[in-house]
């Protein structure tokens, strides 16, 4: 969920073996040859007419610091207790996706962000794939046996580009961001197949932006808004805290060149594509916990461990301890792990698989 409590766990699974920060980080690209891996692309499924691809792993952990408990999948334990709580999930076919652009975005942001969530349904896009990595989203059941839906639909779209509630958002103040955009776009009351995704420009401060959260959900208030429905928040970190939160675009100077090198978006864009990893994290959230009261591990309603939560910082085979996995590099040295609609390419984080009892992605050479 990213909220202040749950960066704790963020710390304890990426950054095991670094110097305590925040919730993803940034310097220079220093790749060590020596821990470098190649392979063709059909060793990951993707068409031998894409040629050859290197596949990255930049400095693996030793397998006495890796957090995982197996050889086999990253991120498994017998610490953790993932449980359903017997809350909805959004199993209602498409699920209806609505958009509010808060702030001054650009067309070619725009599209990058339409193109990620566009891909989230497109069966044709070569694997490994952002459509594949959703399929374990989709494991999540309600008490019903419906499961969270394959189909996502951008539903409809809001710009608000004279920042109608200023420049320095709340999390309470975010639902009359909702609430507006919803009045003045005449979105539906959508309560069975909707969300809201409210994403701030580069220009929007947030209540605990950079400090320790890069993105978060949760759900409408009939007060603020009229109804309820699950709605999620992501801010673009470019200017503000990319060393923060457009990991592993941005490294933190602390980090010098002990740890993994920055990488290279694939879309050429640090803070937009550091944003799609974080959309992914909280879209994947909502699904399976829409209400907070479905999928998480602990305890604690108000500060759930959920299923992206307990996968930060992981993208690829070999991660865990501060380590993203290995990844693969194209011609360009543009850094993915997913392929998407319309030959987009993404680096998104891994979720939990409730089956493996771990984290997962389509891009697993495991």
């Amino acid at each position: 969920m990213s909220s202040p409590a749950t960066i704790s766990s963020f710390f304890f699974f990426y950054f095991i073996t670094l110097s305590s920060s925040f919730f993803y980080i940034s310097s220079s690209l220093h790749t060590n040859n020596n821990n470098k891996h190649t392979t063709t692309v059909n060793s990951l499924n993707i068409p031998s007419a894409a040629a050859e691809i290197e596949l990255v792993n930049p400095k693996l952990p030793p397998r006495s610091l890796s957090l995982t408990s197996s050889k086999k999948f990253e991120g498994s334990s017998n610490l953790i207790h993932l449980r359903y709580h017997m809350g909805p999930v959004l199993s209602s076919s498409p699920i209806n996706i609505y958009v509010i652009w808060y702030g001054r975005w650009s067309r070619p942001h725009k599209s990058l962000i339409r193109d990620f969530l566009n891909s989230i349904s497109d069966a044709k896009a070569p694997s490994p794939s952002v459509a594949e990595w959703w399929r374990t989203a989709s494991l999540y059941a309600d008490q019903t046996g419906a499961n969270v839906s394959r189909s996502v639909l951008i539903a409809g779209e809001y710009s608000d580009s004279k920042y109608s509630h200023g420049q320095h958002l709340t999390r309470l103040t975010i639902q009359d961001v909702i609430a507006s955009a919803a009045r003045s776009a005449s979105f539906p009351v959508d309560h069975k197949n909707g969300m809201y995704l409210v994403l701030t420009s580069h220009d929007v401060t947030m209540q605990d932006f950079c400090r320790a959260v890069c993105g978060f959900h949760y759900f409408t208030f009939p007060s603020m808004v009229g109804y309820t429905m699950p709605y999620a928040w992501v801010g673009q970190s470019g200017k503000q805290c990319p060393e923060v939160c457009a990991y592993p675009f941005a490294l933190p100077g602390y980090m010098g060149h002990g740890g993994p090198g920055e990488l290279r978006p694939p879309n050429g864009e640090t803070g937009v594509d550091g944003m799609v990893s974080v959309i992914g994290h909280e879209l994947a959230e909502v699904v399976s916990n829409p209400l907070i009261n479905a999928w998480y591990a602990g305890e604690d309603p108000t500060a759930p461990t959920e299923i992206g939560d307990l996968c930060e910082g992981l993208y690829g085979s070999g991660g865990g301890g501060g380590y993203i996995g290995q990844v693969m590099r194209d011609r360009e040295g543009k850094t993915y792990n997913m392929n998407g609609k319309g030959g987009r390419k993404f680096l998104v984080q891994w979720i939990w698989n409730p089956n493996l009892k771990a984290c997962a992605g389509p891009n697993s050479v495991d």
